[in-house]
């Protein structure tokens, strides 16, 4: 189950990034709901909020060992469901940047939001941040000592 939530993660942003680069220009926007949400296609360089611009080669590297490290967890903790969805969420999440890193080199960002000023991001990096919120109530709440 776990696999199959990482792989409809992976291909829902793969497939949101392509549908965007083929029908928004890049820096262009598109109003999905007027005042609340719109679409502007980006290309970022570095990680959250365009941070460490630049430093793909680092993000190359690290994005596998955490991916490593993650699946180590999922695997010993799978019993758990805030921890197997979680983290679940976050191997998705992470993969579905990583792909674009590989594949061109920058990370296709496109949701913003307008009734609030914040970065423009990605169905991935939405995918990372429930999963680690689902994580970290996991580890809140969990009873268990191991």
């Amino acid at each position: 189950m776990a696999f199959l939530i990482i792989v409809l993660g992976i291909a829902l942003d793969q497939l949101f990034k392509a549908w965007v680069v083929a029908t928004i220009p890049l820096s262009g926007n598109r109003r999905l709901i007027p005042g609340i949400l719109s679409l502007t296609h980006l290309q970022n360089n570095g990680a959250a909020w365009s941070s460490l611009e630049g430093q793909q080669g680092f993000f190359l590297i690290l994005t596998p060992l955490v991916v490593a490290v993650a699946i180590w967890y999922l695997w010993r903790k799978m019993g758990k469901f805030s921890y197997f969805l979680g983290l679940s969420l976050v191997i998705s999440g992470a993969l579905g940047n990583f792909v674009d890193r590989v594949r061109l080199g920058y990370v296709v960002d496109m949701i913003q939001t307008d009734f609030v000023s914040f970065p423009i991001f990605n169905l991935a990096d939405s995918l990372l941040t429930i999963g680690f919120v689902v994580l970290i109530l996991g580890i809140i709440f969990d009873k268990d000592e191991n």
